[in-house]
């Protein structure tokens, strides 16, 4: 197998300065990047349009098709100004926060700060944790007052630390009222839309109410098919077959309150990112391991594509090689079954950027070999409703014939890019190659695990079709006669949106 040219788990970079020209695109693509993250926490819309533009002749240089998936910020709560040497804050010290504007540090507010989030004095419970600088700081709710318009709430300090302008605030106990979706975002999600963005990620989501919201928007947009509620092991791209701007909404878990909303939001939720960085500071660091274990194997219920993110490879921002734990770390969430893993800063702002990836693309070749020799599976069905369950019947056929012919590829004839979804979530150790002539759907399915994107006009009959990929197997060295291969499309070819036709198909022989 073209190992360069097949990625089963698929790699994210997010772009930064240390990956923004052509020349890195172009590098990173060649390394193993399937799919580019813009986070929209960072950088402005012109910014984001050089971003795009050198992606599509990275793109076009390679020949590889790219997704590319834009993270919203969603609110940020912070602290406001404090004088320039920051202030030292040591346990069992006394502290206030307050709803109007204060220099903190400054004569007469020594240890009184604001915040961007006045409410969030109404909204704290005396005795809640409050997190300060992604957890450096932890504070505990003492007491909550006001006089007049002006209002406070006192904290002791439990573990303390130099606190500058601008922190992070987390609360991880506390019931926020402030919605996921902040002015900002919906902007950068008009700009998604207006710039054909593949995928957006949904921050500081907390129940299915707060993905809701994002899919009502994407469909004010027609972003969105309007009968497109929930989806399932096809993204939803069963329902949209034309040259279209559907952008599926992948929530970012990351915060307690969506742990115990998770049912809700995974069913909601067109596929899922375990966010372990904002999780790892508001939940027991301890946990996050099993949490991460837990979502994964929520997802595999539901039939949603997932993501693992953050931190996967964090010392290679500076150091050209990974640690030993980090190494086991992507391989764990590669057998865990994950479908992609995440480069944050190791792609963004790191030294060794390119080396990241090859190093995360090692890694997971060697896992899905070490997986493919153990793979003994009766295949994966999840029941939906509709023509569904046909697509998901014959995933899971698929599955099991493919092991019994020891079939080489799976290959299909993508319309929309449904059944090759369904087919990425059986987890095979073989390679699918999906031919398919909508290209911006083709961008799309490069996110889906062990799903290469081939472009390929409409054949004209299901035999044409058949040696056609006989034709691209041989002409790239990538098969050789006798190989048997398995072909997945509807009859006749041209039918949309029904997947009824299997065929089990041997390199060289002729089809009538």
């Amino acid at each position: 197998m073209n190992k360069s040219l097949f990625q089963m788990t698929k790699i994210i970079a997010t772009l930064g300065p240390a990956s923004s020209s052509v020349d890195m695109l172009t590098k990173l693509i060649k390394s193993g990047v399937r799919v580019f993250r813009v986070n929209f926490s960072h950088g402005s819309f012109d910014e984001y349009d050089k971003l795009i533009g050198n992606i599509r002749k990275a793109e076009q240089k390679t020949g590889i098709y790219v997704s590319i998936l834009g993270d919203l910020s969603g609110p940020k709560i912070r602290v406001g100004k404090v004088i320039p040497e920051g202030v030292l804050l040591n346990r069992k010290q006394h502290i206030r926060f307050v709803n109007y504007d204060v220099l903190g540090g400054s004569p007469g507010n020594e240890f009184t700060f604001s915040t961007t989030y006045a409410k969030i004095i109404d909204e704290v419970v005396t005795g809640e944790k409050v997190l300060l600088d992604d957890g450096n700081i932890e504070l505990k709710v003492i007491s909550t007052g006001s006089e007049g318009k002006k209002k406070w709430m006192e904290c002791e300090v439990v573990e303390g630390n130099l606190l500058t302008s601008s922190k992070g605030i987390n609360l991880p106990d506390t019931q926020l009222t402030l919605p996921s979706l902040t002015k900002k975002d919906y902007a950068c999600v008009d700009y998604a839309v207006k710039n054909r963005f593949h995928f957006l990620a949904l921050s500081f989501v907390r129940t299915g109410r707060d993905v809701i919201a994002l899919k009502r928007k994407l469909r004010e947009y027609a972003a969105r098919p309007k009968g497109l509620n929930i989806t399932s092991g096809d993204l939803g791209f069963s329902t949209t077959f034309q040259e279209d701007n559907y952008i599926p909404v992948i929530s970012k878990i990351e915060k307690p309150q969506a742990i115990d909303n998770l049912e809700d939001i995974v069913h909601e939720s067109d596929g899922i990112m375990v966010a372990r960085g904002d999780l790892g500071v508001e939940m027991d660091l301890a946990e996050v391991a099993i949490l991460q274990k837990k979502i994964i194997k929520m997802c595999k219920t539901q039939g949603k594509h997932v993501i693992v993110a953050t931190q996967m490879l964090q010392s290679m921002i500076t150091e050209p090689v990974p640690t030993r734990a980090e190494v086991s770390d992507v391989a764990n969430a590669i057998i865990d079954g994950t479908d992609a893993t995440m480069l944050s800063g190791e792609t963004a702002v790191g030294k060794h950027p390119v080396k990241a990836v090859k190093m995360m693309a090692k890694i997971a070749h060697n896992t899905n070999d070490y997986l493919s020799e153990k793979q003994t599976s009766s295949g994966l069905f999840t029941k939906y409703a509709g023509k569904l369950t046909r697509k998901a019947a014959m995933a899971r056929g698929v599955n099991i014939i493919a092991q019994d012919v020891e079939a080489k590829y799976i290959v299909t004839w993508s319309h929309s890019g449904g059944s090759s979804a369904m087919l990425s979530l059986q987890k095979m150790k073989i390679p699918i190659i999906a031919f398919g002539n909508n290209e911006h759907r083709l961008q799309q399915l490069a996110i889906l695990y062990s799903v290469l994107p081939v472009y390929m006009e409409q054949p004209e009959s299901g035999s044409k079709f058949i040696a056609k990929v006989d034709e691209y197997l041989t002409k790239k060295h990538l098969a050789k006669k006798g190989d048997p291969i398995i072909i997945v499309a509807s009859s006749p070819i041209t039918l949309r949106g029904v997947t009824n036709r299997m065929v089990i198909h041997i390199i060289g022989e002729v089809v009538d």
